[in-house]
């Protein structure tokens, strides 16, 4: 039976790549007739200008803000016990539908070129109402790319309908990958401690970025007071005693917006750099820096007259830190390197090996996006075909997590989750353009 369960897997795997390579090419051909019709080819974005006056990088100066352990400890000990990632994820009772029950319109969502070699689709009873953002993994969190026993992906998610307070609510999907060709998930609502610990607010804030780092997730916050990222432990999962759509202390227990977990924040970066102080849109890990690095982007409009300013902050290495940004005593963070693309409407943002790869949204509703490699000599776009049309990403990705242990970069548009590797991104960016 287990001889016979595995050819079954082997068929599967292989009808899903057969699947994924038709759509490839059936997207590549929609787009071959649709950008020789136009007229003009996608503009690079150019070479990236360091930013190095103390102006320009003062303004991209945080400030840490530590939650009260007093009040994590009161929370805790209200809430009861918390659990791991690994208990969280024992308990998964949903799964992502692979790229062969993916729909037509869903497909829309992936790349023309180069091909992605794994697709989901997220079912739609339970993210109806919500807007997908980023996406981070295992691979992040530990340089072996598991936490404990398991490999891991972790997406972003805000809500965009319903009544006018559970808008903005950000939550997260824990996504058991041990299986590729299964990834069972469950949720966890982001929350903010209030009144000592005594209670919590839901996190209000699109989550256009996400990193895990070690045994901490930061994520992009743009919920007022010059917040600019939120900083949870993943050690602090609590379970929601209560169902229900409200958010926080609740006769008969806790209740997290139906739910089954609950992440309180443990601290937070503000920003303190002045009126021009840039908001991190979208924020990556780069393991290819010493030390370890954030890296994170802006968010400018999409047919602007200005680029956006991509910089990086050094992770902290002193002991009792793990997963916090490297500051100073008075807890301010500067950037480490800083720089301007002429790139506007950036989505994701990641770095690697000295490349800054930029990716931005489709033009139209449904058209597809740009994405460019750029260093301080100049920009190499993703081409289609044989023509020099650039616009062969996907419509829009928050977030660009690349994942070192297999070379896979993992990011999602729309309900599509998808992963390629980096190097056939490289492949496929090859021409320069100053």
């Amino acid at each position: 039976m287990k001889q016979r369960g595995r050819h079954r897997r082997r068929r599967r795997g292989r009808a899903v790549r057969g699947f994924l390579a038709g759509t490839a090419l059936a997207l590549t051909a929609a787009a071959t007739m649709i950008t020789a019709s136009q007229a003009t080819v996608t503009d690079g974005p150019g070479a990236l200008k360091p930013l190095t006056s103390s102006a320009a990088t003062a303004a991209l100066r945080l400030t840490e803000e530590a939650v009260p352990p007093a009040s994590l400890d009161r929370l805790a000990a209200e809430m009861g016990p918390s659990v791991g990632v690994g208990e969280a994820l024992s308990g998964a009772d949903r799964s992502l539908r692979d790229a062969a029950d993916c729909t037509r319109g869903e497909r829309r969502a992936l790349p023309v070129s180069p091909t992605a070699t794994r697709a989901y689709c997220w079912n739609t009873d339970d993210t109806e109402g919500w807007q997908p953002g980023a996406v981070t993994t295992s691979g992040d969190a530990d340089d072996d790319g598991l936490w404990g026993a398991h490999r891991v992906i972790v997406s972003g998610w805000s809500g965009d309908s319903g009544p006018v307070a559970d808008r903005g609510l950000a939550r997260i999907a824990l996504v058991d990958a041990d299986n590729l060709n299964r990834l069972p998930y469950t949720w966890a609502l982001l929350a903010v401690p209030v009144d000592g610990g005594r209670d919590y607010r839901g996190l209000v804030s699109q989550v256009s970025g996400m990193v895990w780092y070690q045994d901490k997730l930061l994520v992009t916050a743009d919920d007022g007071d010059r917040a600019a990222l939120y900083v949870y432990d993943v050690n602090r999962i609590h379970r929601a005693t209560v169902a229900g759509e409200a958010v926080g202390r609740v006769p008969g227990g806790w209740s997290a917006h139906g739910a089954p977990y609950v992440l309180p924040a443990v601290a937070s970066y503000r920003l303190s750099g002045g009126s021009g102080a840039p908001h991190p849109a979208t924020v990556s890990l780069d393991r290819s820096t010493a030390p370890d690095s954030l890296v994170a982007g802006e968010w400018t409009l999409d047919d602007g007259d200005r680029g956006a300013r991509l910089w990086r902050y050094a992770f902290d290495t002193a002991p009792g830190r793990a997963g916090f940004l490297a500051g100073d005593s008075a807890g301010r963070v500067g950037a480490t390197e800083a720089y301007r693309t002429e790139a506007t409407g950036v989505r994701g943002v990641l770095s690697y090996e000295g490349g800054w790869y930029v990716s931005r949204g489709g033009g139209a509703e449904d058209g597809h996006g740009t994405l460019w490699r750029q260093d301080t000599d100049g920009a190499r776009g993703l081409r289609c075909g044989a023509d020099d049309s650039r616009d062969c990403w996907s419509p829009r990705t928050e977030s660009l997590s690349y994942w070192a242990q297999t070379g896979d970069v993992w990011t999602q548009s729309g309900r599509v989750l998808f992963a390629l590797p980096l190097a056939s991104i490289d492949r496929s960016a090859k021409q320069m353009i100053p």
